[in-house]
């Protein structure tokens, strides 16, 4: 039950920001450091490319829980921030690759991961925020992938706190109505010369979606060292992780006669979750022996990174080296829902035969195995799923190595503001995927169930499963490779006059990968009574080695104009790239044909920075060569999982809107907004089909060898799929007792989306409300309350991708799985500045 502390903080919050709109700040003086070059500072509205700029104040006030919560402050982002603190999915500008594999996470200028799409590894594993990030910086395409790899969509650079000349500090208390407890601290000043910083965060939570068991639990922690010399300066920092999240999968949820989804019964669609002490260790049987499974791991990272920077002047050059190393052990497992069905549908996918006459199938408790499943109506609802318990260890190390020439020079009343950079990454991975599928029912916190034959008198005469579960090694794979990267780039920022400046960039990167990937073969393990383990994927021992190289190239042109100091106007055009990276050999080992992915990134706009208003509007198209269109398919017939791969161009166009309005000092109105048209271009689906009466079922479909059908589909022009035409957020604000108080609504919407190809499976539009009021008490004193999703609003970011992402199995049903936003939740903190 929500406390009294949380009620009154969501009220305060009402009562204060019901007639305003919220905080922005200024950023018509704040220097850009992100995807640039040179030398000479330069502010927001003197940039040719599209960024955002995210305060310390705003971030505070907002205190996002995640990073994909954070990037909601980004136009021309889609972002997927339903899955809890990591594992988001993200997507720029109309590109339909998932993950972070088109957008970098940076910290002070370096990769957090080299490659942020490395399958199940998402960068946002390894990065947390807490006191110790002062900013965030977050480029839209532009020179990204100039100065980036891996990131044609764009870069998000977070900057962390520094130590000054003075010793200061802050602390941090906050709590929150689902069992959160969390702590943050920073320190940093001058000792003996040097610069000094420490800072970091822990917490325990029970997660809005509670399991049952306690899901959140860990931190964070930084070290930072620095000193300034007559010529440069030098800074080395330390970044420790140990923590571990709940990794928040669909769920079952109803849909009504209008298509919109409700709450499924036994299932809290805000709050509940399937997860649960049923289902959160098990035991899988192997050709290995046995394996542990243990969900309540959830995501754990364990990772500890090490950056160096060195800044010297060499007479009229600058040099800049940075060099960071991580080693990282990280996890996630889960249990991913198929496709909830009747249970006397499942029942009737077991096998009678070899039974008395008479015999039926009955599904019981696993834990408890004279509880009989009412198939009519358990729970309310009387489903079943078969769902992957799914387990991903990968193992990371890495170094990434960023060392540049810079130079400003004038030639004819010209000046130049060059830079020549040599990127290097080693990449080494080890990867390890393993799965069983149990059978559950549908309830918050799911029990695991057997299926049994029943005979004619009632008893019963064999278990046809194993402890719920229904087949082991649903999942298997082993996989280790290495990647080295080579890139050489150069800008140059070229003023032709006072108001005209011309951008140049280009970089070419090769890569070479080795690994090798072991074999598996299904084995009768021969150790269960049940047909659990009659058809094992199993390691063999035996690899498939692999040695490829890639290159690529890209190059940016763009102006800037300024008509005033304070608007101006660009343009820029991009040709990017992405090339294969070890995640596509070590997730994906039938993938044995990679490619080079290219990209056309055409942009321009203008930008009005004011005392009273601030305006960044932005146009742009984005034109893909090589999208591969993947799903894994679970098949209920064959109690196993179908993968394939499909190749088509992409293509989206549209505009971008982000600023604030200060009409009064008391009184302000911020929004930031995308609307696009994201749409694949030409692309023929060929779909399996079943004969009927031995018969393909309509004229043009084709039969096969296999005994089935090819139909034709084509899905030319289709919208792509999860992502909104448009999508915004404004947020109107008030300043009241001398601006000692701060009030904020924050109002998000996110438009009709689409799960599959065909366009059947419909994601309705829906829209969040948020509040967050600051107070402070004296200078060194501040509250913060907030509230998330006060509406309890069922907005689903995604279905059900295993279901089928070209034509979903679930298009028009009424019973479907997907992923809806995290209820309403309320939190309170305290701050101490020192």
């Amino acid at each position: 039950m929500k406390s009294v502390l949380f009620a009154a903080a969501a009220s305060a919050a009402f009562a204060t920001a019901a007639p305003a709109f919220a905080d922005a700040d200024s950023t018509v003086d704040e220097v850009i450091v992100t995807a640039r070059a040179g030398i000479e500072a330069q502010k927001k509205v003197e940039a040719s490319y599209a960024i955002t700029v995210v305060g310390e104040e705003k971030l505070r006030l907002q205190s996002p829980v995640s990073v994909a919560e954070a990037l909601k402050n980004v136009p021309g982002l889609w972002v997927e921030a339903s899955g809890g603190e990591v594992g988001a999915n993200i997507r720029a500008r109309g590109i339909p690759l998932e993950g972070y594999s088109t957008v970098a996470l940076y910290e002070d200028g370096l990769p957090v991961q080299h490659d942020g799409g490395l399958g199940f590894l998402n960068t946002d594993f390894s990065m947390r925020l807490d006191e110790t990030v002062q900013r965030m910086e977050a480029v839209r395409g532009g020179p990204s992938s100039i100065f980036a790899s891996y990131a044609p969509g764009g870069v998000v650079n977070f900057i962390t706190r520094k130590g000054g000349d003075q010793l200061e500090g802050l602390v941090k208390a906050q709590v929150g109505d689902y069992g959160l407890y969390r702590g943050d601290f920073w320190v940093g000043g001058p000792v003996a010369g040097f610069r000094l910083g420490l800072g970091g965060f822990y917490r325990v939570s029970d997660g809005v979606r509670d399991p049952g068991y306690r899901p959140d639990e860990g931190g964070q922690l930084r070290f930072s060292i620095g000193k300034d010399f007559e010529r440069g300066s030098i800074d080395f920092n330390v970044k420790r992780i140990d923590d571990k999240v709940m990794f928040y999968l669909p769920i079952p949820v109803l849909y009504d006669t209008s298509g919109d989804p409700r709450g499924m019964p036994g299932l809290d669609p805000n709050f509940g979750t399937l997860s649960g002490p049923d289902t959160a260790r098990l035991t899988f049987r192997t050709n290995r022996g046995p394996f542990n499974f243990d969900a309540t791991r959830g995501a754990q990272t364990r990772l500890t990174q090490y950056t160096l920077g060195v800044k010297y002047e060499l007479g009229d050059w600058r040099l800049a080296e940075n060099l960071r190393y991580r080693t990282s052990d990280i996890t996630r497992a889960a249990l991913v829902p198929n496709t909830a069905v009747a249970a006397t549908t499942r029942a009737s996918q077991f096998s009678l035969a070899g039974q008395p006459a008479g015999s039926t199938i009955q599904f019981r408790y696993a834990n408890a195995p004279n509880e009989v499943f009412d198939m009519a109506g358990q729970n309310g609802n009387g489903l079943v799923i078969d769902a992957a318990m799914r387990e991903q260890d990968m193992s990371l190390d890495e170094w990434v190595n960023d060392l540049r020439l810079q130079r400003r020079f004038e030639v004819g009343g010209q000046s130049h503001d060059v830079a020549f950079g040599v990127y290097a990454a080693k990449v080494e991975e080890e990867f390890f995927h393993i799965g069983a599928l149990a059978l559950i029912d549908v309830r918050s916190n799911a029990r695991l169930l057997n299926a049994v034959v029943v005979g004619p008198t009632g008893q019963v005469i064999s278990t046809l499963t194993e402890n719920g579960i229904t087949r082991y090694g649903s999942h298997m794979q082993h996989a280790m490779g290495e990647s080295k990267t080579f890139a050489l780039y150069a800008s140059d920022e070229w003023r032709l006059t006072d108001r005209l400046r011309v951008d140049l960039g280009l970089r070419w990167e090769k890569v070479t990968l080795e690994g090798r990937n072991e074999n598996t073969a299904n084995l009768n393990l021969g150790q269960s009574p049940t047909a659990a383990d009659d058809a094992v994927p199993s390691l063999t021992g035996v690899y498939v080695p692999y040695d490829r190289e890639f290159d690529g190239w890209s190059g940016a042109l763009a102006f800037n104009y300024e008509i005033a100091p304070d608007f101006a106007v660009y343009g820029r055009y991009t040709r990017a790239f992405r090339l294969p990276s070890i995640g596509d050999f070590l997730t994906n080992p039938t993938n044995t044909a990679p490619r080079t992915q290219g990209f056309d990134l055409v942009e321009g706009g203008l930008k009005v920075e004011r005392d009273r208003f601030s305006l960044y509007a932005t146009a742009f198209y984005t034109a893909f060569d090589s999208q591969g269109f993947s799903e894994t398919r679970y098949d209920a017939a064959t109690n196993s999982f179908i993968s394939r791969t499909e190749f088509a161009s992409t293509r989206a166009y549209g505009v971008e809107l982000e600023g604030v309005v200060r009409p009064t000092e008391w009184f302000d109105v911020s929004f930031a907004g995308t609307a696009q048209d994201p749409r694949v271009g030409d692309f023929i689906f060929n779909e399996r089909v079943a004969k009927v009466a031995g018969a393909c079922p309509l004229p043009g479909d084709t039969p096969t060898p296999a005994g089935d059908c090819l139909r034709q589909r084509d899905f030319s022009g289709a919208m792509q799929i999860r992502t909104p035409k448009v999508s915004g957020r404004i947020t109107p604000g008030v300043n009241l007792l001398d601006g000692r108080l701060r009030a904020e609504l924050d109002i998000q919407y996110y438009g009709k989306r689409y799960g599959d190809l065909a366009q059947t499976q419909i994601l309705p539009a829906y829209h969040l409300i948020n509040a967050q009021v600051r107070y402070n008490v004296t200078d060194a004193l501040t509250l913060y309350a907030y509230g998330t999703n006060l509406t309890n609003e069922i907005g689903l970011t995604e279905g059900n991708p295993r279901a089928g992402q070209f034509i979903s199995g679930e298009g028009g049903s009424r019973i479907g799985t997907a992923r809806p936003e995290l209820g309403r939740a309320f939190r309170a903190a305290v701050l101490y500045r020192f």
